[in-house]
């Protein structure tokens, strides 16, 4: 006997009526229309079955303090960045954890079963380095947190930069993360990606840095990483998040990075929400929203996700841990309109930051951990479209949350007592 059979499904390639049969936490069989007993059957009516979304980029350690100790006024990232910097003094390893692990249960109940956490390792305490490794241990029973040890104040820019950094990888950070646009100089930030890359290959870790975050078009750390990823032969290992430079680049540069970002199997993170609030902050009109090239890298071949960055903080007063919510932004602010580029959008919550994380397991197929999600959608556009409610979450085929389909109540003459949005 199974433990758990989904019936009915519609799978985000288009598959329907799919069967998803589960045995020891992972799923043994996809076919259309399987009937098999199970302790659990559950009917998914044609809804879309999806694996869970992945947070490619996001920041646990500072996530819900927003007005702590007083809040952005100017909405940049520099003052963003200062008053982290204000309310660090002040940070607790139990605080740190409290809005960590409750922002793990607001993700699980979205549907968001891994998130890629930068965590600060400026600090020589690495105070929020020890309450994030602790609540990776929590919640590894239902959620993947990955860490990024991110050198906020700038690896070479803040004494004992590299070597908080490289104590943080000690202690279990699992990625390397950089800011090179926040060194002091440019040579310094060319410095630090070579410096940074080279630990990576030495210890045998994923590079995520955030890079040439800002409205300067003629910022350039990511051709630098494109060139110390090929040159150190971490192809397919190295991400470079936010790039919201190249909104603003030279489109002949381009022409040329893009293929060098492909040579090297460049990851990008695009941030949706954050990167259109952030830039263009200096710009009168007309202003420049600052999110990276996606469809021109997703049409180049790289692997290119959406992360949702920030939920009330020093950098962004709102965010719901709902990755279709970065999806549905990136849509627009993309002009990714088509059913073709949609779906695109629907990979960038899902598969594409999966394979950015190195998830094992991850997907619907046979082999796969039994994790996913059943959304009230009848398709990865509906979905978007709805910011679908997720009826049912499963992880290794328990079902740790869900919630019932969203109706309203109708009072009007000669319709319907009530509505389903679907």
């Amino acid at each position: 006997m199974l433990d758990l059979l989904i019936t009915h499904a519609t799978l985000p390639d288009g598959r329907q009526n799919m069967s998803i049969a589960v045995q020891a936490g992972r799923i043994t069989e996809v076919t259309e229309g399987l009937q098999a007993p199970a302790h659990e059957t559950v009917d998914a009516d044609g809804l879309l079955v999806s694996p869970p979304f992945v947070d490619a980029h996001f920041h646990m350690d500072s996530t819900l303090s927003y007005g702590q100790p007083r809040v952005n006024e100017s909405g940049t990232l520099l003052e963003g960045i200062a008053l982290w910097g204000e309310l660090k003094p002040t940070l607790t390893h139990e605080a740190i954890v409290q809005r960590a692990l409750q922002y793990c249960d607001i993700a699980v109940a979205r549907g968001l079963l891994a998130v890629r956490s930068h965590v600060d390792t400026s600090h020589g305490s690495l105070l929020p380095v020890q309450a994030l490794l602790e609540v990776k241990q929590r919640v590894a029973p239902y959620l993947d947190l990955q860490l990024v040890a991110f050198p906020q104040d700038g690896v070479l820019r803040s004494p004992g930069g590299l070597a908080n950094l490289k104590r943080a990888l000690d202690l279990g950070v699992d990625v390397v993360g950089g800011i090179p646009h926040f060194e002091r100089t440019y040579a310094d930030g060319t410095e630090s990606v070579k410096l940074l890359c080279e630990l990576a290959a030495e210890r045998g870790k994923r590079v995520d840095m955030h890079c040439d975050e800002s409205d300067d078009p003629h910022s350039r750390h990511v051709e630098t990483l494109a060139y110390e990823t090929q040159r150190l032969g971490l192809h397919g290992r190295v991400t470079g998040s936010h790039l919201t430079s190249m909104h603003s680049m030279d489109n002949y540069y381009v022409s040329k990075l893009i293929p060098l970002m492909r040579e090297a199997d460049l990851g990008v993170v695009a941030n949706p929400l954050i990167n259109i609030t952030l830039q263009g902050r200096h710009d009168t009109y007309p202003k420049r929203r600052g999110m990276t090239r996606v469809p021109e890298l997703m049409a180049a071949g790289l692997t290119v996700a959406f992360g949702h960055d920030c939920v009330l903080d020093p950098w962004y007063s709102g965010g719901s841990a709902d990755m279709l919510e970065a999806a549905h932004m990136g849509l627009h602010v993309g002009q990714m309109t088509s059913q073709a580029a949609m779906r695109q959008c629907f990979d960038a919550v899902t598969a594409n930051p999966a394979r950015l994380l190195g998830l094992e397991g991850y997907g619907i197929a046979p082999g796969c951990h039994a994790d996913f999600v059943l959304l009230h959608a009848r398709n990865p556009v509906d979905a978007i479209r709805l910011r679908a409610a997720r009826l049912g979450v499963w992880r290794r085929g328990q079902r740790v949350a869900g919630q019932p389909a969203p109706t309203a109540e109708l009072r009007l003459p000669g319709r319907p007592g009530s509505v389903s949005f679907l």
